[in-house]
């Protein structure tokens, strides 16, 4: 136990001073984590709250009061950037979740160590869905689940009596996670089956089913350990694919719906959707400018990250 111990430290020592020579992905990884804290404790962060207008200072420019300006509304630019930020993480933390990482590693080892019908099943379903062109699936099932979704809501608050479900935004993020979920686990899955077909082959996973090790045994202490590296890689470029996804629908109104703020709605306001003109653009550039330059840094960190963590946990790819 101790030997294993002193192993997994010194693991994490080599990782971290590895990984501390990749200058870039260390200010991106710093960059990103800043992001994503000024997501969390943006309640406390944003000068303004979210839906707070003053109509009597209507798409102002960048001043000492509103450091980004005002929009239509006379609501704070950069406290609706703030706010925007906390949606973006908190849709990537739960399309991780439950996509990529739960289903997506289940199903992964499942069909890479059994094999035969259900492998076929699970992988001839992931091809029929990965064939539609992603963006318009999900904006296909995000357009269908939401009004199932929100009667159900309704119903529940009715049947117990409560209130504050549907206003607490959690049926978007619910409908957003559902439409994301069937082309996020494919790649993680198809990632994480092609690793279990050649781990299971090893030596010491054969001796572990000769000496009568259980399948669970077998999978959480022999395989499940040689997979984290690949399954942290990937997840890594899906949190940029993601929240890209989350700006999607939002935009198209069927993501985030307002009062809550979301930098894809931000931009879909700006853009003309939400009654802006050609004039905002030309005159109040940092109105679109602010949300695109937050989604493209996040983006373009989380992609750096991939490929530092890439050279570091795949050597044989350098």
């Amino acid at each position: 136990m101790i030997d294993k111990e002193i192993r997994n430290i010194s693991s994490t020592r080599l990782f971290i001073q590895n990984f501390s020579r990749k200058k870039l992905g260390v200010a991106c990884a710093i960059i990103i984590s800043t992001i994503y804290l000024v997501g969390i404790f943006a309640p406390f962060l944003a000068p303004y709250d979210y839906s707070e207008t003053n109509l009597l200072k209507t798409q102002a420019g960048p001043d000492f009061e509103n450091l980004l300006g005002t929009d239509r509304l006379g609501r704070d630019i950069l406290s609706r950037v703030i706010w925007g930020i906390q949606t973006t993480v908190i849709v990537t933390i739960t399309g991780l979740l439950t996509g990529s990482l739960i289903l997506g590693l289940f199903l992964g080892l499942l069909a890479g160590f059994y094999k035969g019908i259900f492998d076929f099943i699970v992988m001839r379903v992931g091809e029929l869905v990965s064939s539609f062109p992603d963006i318009l699936l999900i904006i296909l099932l995000a357009a269908t689940l939401r009004p199932r979704i929100t009667n159900l809501f309704y119903k529940i608050e009715d049947n117990l009596n409560i209130s504050g479900l549907i206003s607490s935004g959690i049926i978007d993020y619910l409908v957003i996670g559902l439409a994301l979920l069937p082309l996020s686990w494919f790649g993680t899955m198809r990632l994480i089956r092609a690793q279990v077909f050649s781990i299971r082959e090893i030596e010491y996973v054969q001796s572990a089913r000769t000496s009568g090790a259980g399948t669970f045994r077998i999978i959480t202490k022999h395989i499940l350990p040689n997979v984290i590296s690949p399954l942290i890689v990937t997840s890594t470029f899906g949190l940029g694919a993601v929240a890209l996804s989350e700006v999607i629908l939002s935009f198209f109104g069927l993501g985030v719906q307002p009062p809550r703020p979301s930098l894809g709605a931000m931009l879909s306001d700006v853009s003309g959707r939400g009654g802006a003109s050609v004039s905002v653009l030309t005159n109040h550039p940092e109105q679109l400018l602010s949300p695109i330059i937050v989604i493209w840094v996040m983006i373009f960190c989380w992609n750096i990250i991939g490929d530092a963590l890439t050279d570091i946990l795949n050597p044989k790819k350098n």
